[in-house]
């Protein structure tokens, strides 16, 4: 409702593979996922679903498969009289892997997921793929891991999304963001591939610490830094933007309506990480939607 009431196009829903293991944690995100397919329904939104590789190993591959070949059945998804907003992308349902590349340490590699998008695209090719990828994907330096089958992987999906959250603030935008956009969406148009920058109001581990001293890593400066990255997406020649995140409360970036700073006490240490004291509740919400 909220989306439609301020212009925001759709969600993208996120399943969490290491959560969707168990029965239980299945049912919690399929029952989000109900919810969200009824109402992206009522209010013409689209929506899609993602899932996020986080905290997974190269045997979890099977269960990605598995859950998706189950939500086809249990949501009816691509059913154009059920779910008529399911997300497509070149006029086919479209599907997200979240956590390709990274140089974390995690326990799955590119050739993991290469077997997985050719299992889920099949020999028909029955879905596009979008991917989210580290920042620093194209120069394989930083929050990603140097090994050039990442370029191979990328030119094989149909978008990718680089996860721009903590990588620049107001005053490194400029130098940071400004020649990476540009060098990613030329090598995507060269590589036939969707660029989707994304951009983020603000970032805090406050809320899931609760330590006063980490309240206010990157500062929201009253959306000022938010349009700041939209501003150059689109001076970049971005076409869409992936907006991070409606409802992360844990990392300060949400966009939904939400306390203000400073009304909540946390864990008795921090203050809550919100909306401004100055701006209404709103604020970010119709901000997104200009």
């Amino acid at each position: 409702k909220w989306m439609k009431e301020y212009g925001i196009d759709g969600v993208f829903m996120q399943r969490f593979i290491s959560e969707i293991k168990s029965e239980k944690g299945k049912r919690h995100f399929n029952k989000v996922l109900d919810n969200a397919l009824k109402a992206a329904n009522k209010y013409k939104k689209a929506v899609c679903v993602m899932y996020d590789l986080s905290g997974s190993t190269s045997a979890d591959m099977q269960v990605l498969i598995n859950d998706w070949n189950e939500l086809q059945t249990t949501f009816s998804l691509f059913d154009n009289v059920k779910n008529p907003t399911y997300l497509r992308h070149n006029k086919k349902p479209l599907v997200v892997l979240w956590g390709v590349g990274f140089s974390d340490g995690r326990k799955y590699t590119i050739a993991d997921i290469q077997s997985l998008v050719a299992a889920l695209k099949g020999p028909e090719k029955k879905v596009s793929i979008m991917l989210g990828v580290p920042y620093y994907w194209r120069t394989l330096e930083r929050d990603t891991e140097n090994n050039p089958l990442l370029h191979t992987f990328i030119k094989s999906a149909d978008i990718i999304m680089p996860w721009a959250v903590g990588r620049y603030n107001s005053g490194s935008y400029a130098g940071t963001a400004g020649l990476t956009l540009l060098g990613d969406i030329s090598w995507c148009k060269n590589a036939g591939i969707t660029y989707v920058p994304l951009v983020f109001p603000g970032f805090s581990w406050g809320n899931l610490k609760g330590d006063v001293n980490i309240y206010n890593q990157i500062p929201r400066n009253k959306g000022d830094f938010f349009w700041q990255q939209v501003t150059g997406a689109k001076q970049a020649g971005a076409e869409s933007l992936y907006l991070a995140m409606f409802d992360e409360i844990d990392e300060g970036t949400a966009l939904f309506k939400c306390l203000r700073e400073g009304n909540l006490p946390l864990n008795g240490t921090g203050k809550f990480v919100g909306i401004e004291e100055e701006l209404g509740t709103d604020y970010y919400l119709w901000l997104a939607g200009k």
